[in-house]
């Protein structure tokens, strides 16, 4: 604190005014820092355009700035996070940071239409945290980029299956029977009627 103190120029009195204890500065600094942070993460999707599947893309883009920024030494709120005590008030406003992004980027995956937002919003949350380690550990301010490339439109989004003609299908049925050891002579219209045998000797009805 007394480096601070010396740094910042400020009379002793007056900084333990505004902040009391230790935590009272990490936590100012946390505000700040989740302020920028997701400004940048709104700013970098919004510069793509008004698509939201557009958007979870440009995300990424906000990597670049933050990890070319002077004394960049990884994301604060992981740093921090290693270095309270679990139940604290810095520790909490850690997780709560998280949460927020995570939210914000499941909302965003909702409106471009995934299947699973909350589950590609967490995969993407994933990678963002591992773009910001990234920058660190690498020594390059442009690897965290890297992490823009795996979501690319058509990884990140489910499409519909391309339908299967009937002699694929059976080729198919043919080649998960020899597998199985079921031998020659398998249709699939007979395994169709194991099927609904075995789902009605369970008990169950088939739905029309």
């Amino acid at each position: 604190m007394d480096t601070i103190i010396a740094e910042s120029e400020v009379a002793k009195a007056t900084f333990y005014k505004h902040f009391p204890r230790k935590d009272d500065l990490v936590l100012a600094y946390l505000d700040r820092v989740d302020e920028v942070w997701l400004g940048q993460l709104r700013a970098a999707a919004r510069a793509v355009g008004e698509e939201p599947r557009d958007q979870l893309i440009g995300v990424f883009d906000a990597l670049r700035s933050a990890c070319r920024r002077d004394g960049y030494h990884g994301c604060a709120f992981i740093n921090t996070a290693a270095e309270s005590h679990a139940g604290s008030d810095v520790h909490g406003r850690t997780i709560e940071h998280k949460r927020l992004v995570l939210a914000w980027v499941t909302d965003l995956a909702r409106r471009a239409g995934a299947t699973k937002p909350e589950q590609l919003a967490r995969q993407l949350t994933l990678l963002l945290d591992g773009g910001l380690a990234a920058g660190v550990l690498d020594a390059d301010p442009d690897a965290p980029v890297q992490a823009r490339q795996p979501r690319s439109p058509s990884s990140r989004m489910p499409s519909a299956p391309a339908p299967i003609c009937p002699d694929a299908a059976c080729e198919l049925i043919a080649a998960a029977c020899r597998r199985a050891g079921l031998g020659q002579g398998v249709s699939a219209h007979q395994l169709r009627h194991s099927f609904a045998s075995n789902v009605l000797d369970a008990g169950r009805r088939l739905a029309r």
